[in-house]
């Protein structure tokens, strides 16, 4: 695996020298003042390359940006409304522009209106470390009742109906309001730019499409961009929805195994691929994270490695993030199957056998929790992941006492 690190630009808080430090290899970042539908230019990238290429005190940092995460598509492409062919022309520009710079992996997502959904940005743990936690009854209780979204209560089994009642009634003002700006934090952009009358709108947005004509849109899209990223030598991946099961309403196309199968048979080029991220499939207890690695492992182009805890059987759950080597997935069988992977594409000769990973999320552990960071994405806490999955793949790498063979789950090509 290739170690990254996603970077927000100069107003992160995490500097190059930090990356450096953590002794990451490469940098995955994005443009997030380019307005979504715009297109990225030449100087806009050469700008940000800049930036990742120098340390605070002017040397060179030896970085590269090497991963996209993301290039967004509208909602307008999304729907196909007003502007959505001008929209993906000028995607296909910017997919231009950024090999012209040299990148090759573009991570996108095709999730309605929010790009992931919790109700804690900081829940606590007994060690004193915090996280993100999406909490099911707290969500309807938004839903139902600080949203006021028509039909709300019809998506909750009735218990989870209920408790959302009791917490609601018990709700200081304060708190109505933390929880809404929770989950508004998931929206493309900056939260605080939105409204719960924002979200109502792009909701209705949504009204006419049911899962159907959503995944017809996206297999539109992937028709119009996918031929264009082959003929460029560019890897489209498509990031899972988060969480992987429907909210608010909306239609989630890109949950399971199967959605996965679906969307790369839609459009069946080498460039149409998949990030792979196991937090947010982790989130339902169906899908066999390691399994999907042996079975989709061709087109995955991009890894987050993360881990939930999921708080019940259903699909439907409450979960929290874990610790990278704790939670519901089993983080070794999963790096086997990566490593596994990418002994077969060395021997077919595949130039990209070594897949970007980057430790997703983290818990804020010690200097975290008085430094405010991105929510999410904490230094210290990414750092302990990045070591942890780090000392699991030089294990499982090792010639004399790493793992050999399928049988055992080790990392020889199939």
């Amino acid at each position: 695996m290739r170690h990254t690190w996603r970077w927000f630009g100069p107003h992160d808080l995490v500097s190059t020298d930090d990356m450096l430090q953590a002794g990451v290899q490469g940098v995955v970042s994005a443009l997030h003042h380019v307005p979504t539908g715009a297109t990225w230019t030449d100087d806009e990238i050469a700008a940000r390359q800049a930036e990742i290429g120098r340390m605070r005190d002017g040397s060179p940092s030896g970085l590269r940006w090497e991963v996209v995460e993301s290039l967004p598509v509208s909602e307008a492409i999304k729907t196909q409304t007003g502007d959505w062919r001008e929209h993906i022309a000028n995607y296909k520009s910017s997919m231009q522009a950024l090999r012209r710079a040299g990148i090759e992996v573009i991570c996108y997502n095709f999730m309605p209106v929010l790009d992931w959904t919790r109700t804690d940005l900081a829940w606590r743990r007994p060690t004193g470390a915090t996280c993100m936690r999406f909490d099911l009854p707290d969500f309807a209780a938004f839903d139902i009742h600080i949203l006021a979204r028509p039909g709300a209560a019809d998506d909750f089994p009735e218990e989870v109906r209920d408790e959302a009642a009791r917490r609601f009634a018990a709700m200081t003002e304060d708190r109505k309001r933390q929880l809404a700006d929770n989950v508004v934090c998931g929206l493309p952009g900056a939260a605080e730019r939105f409204t719960l009358q924002d979200v109502r709108d792009l909701l209705q947005t949504y009204a006419p499409l049911d899962s159907a004509r959503l995944r017809q849109h996206f297999h539109d899209f992937l028709a119009e961009v996918a031929p264009v990223a082959q003929d460029l030598g560019l890897r489209l991946c498509c990031h899972p929805d988060d969480p992987p099961f429907p909210l608010l309403g909306l239609a989630r196309i890109m949950s399971t195994e199967a959605d996965y199968a679906e969307r790369m048979a839609a459009v069946d080029l080498p460039a149409n691929g998949i990030t792979l991220c196991s937090g947010s499939l982790g989130a339902r207890p169906d899908n066999d994270l390691p399994g999907m690695m042996d079975r989709l492992g061709d087109r995955v182009h991009f890894l987050h490695l993360r881990n939930v805890r999921l708080e019940g059987t259903a699909l439907m759950n409450s979960f929290f993030e874990d610790e990278h080597l704790a939670g519901g997935t089993d983080m070794v069988a999963l790096i086997a199957a990566v490593l596994r992977q990418e002994a077969r594409r060395r021997a077919s000769g595949r130039d990209d056998a070594d897949i970007p990973m980057r430790p997703d999320h983290g818990q804020d552990i010690l200097d975290d929790l008085t430094r405010h960071g991105q929510p999410g994405y904490p230094a210290i806490g990414r750092l302990k992941g990045l070591a942890e999955l780090r000392g699991v793949e030089t294990a499982l790498r090792h010639p004399d006492h790493g793992l050999s063979g399928r049988s055992r789950g080790g990392i020889a090509a199939a």
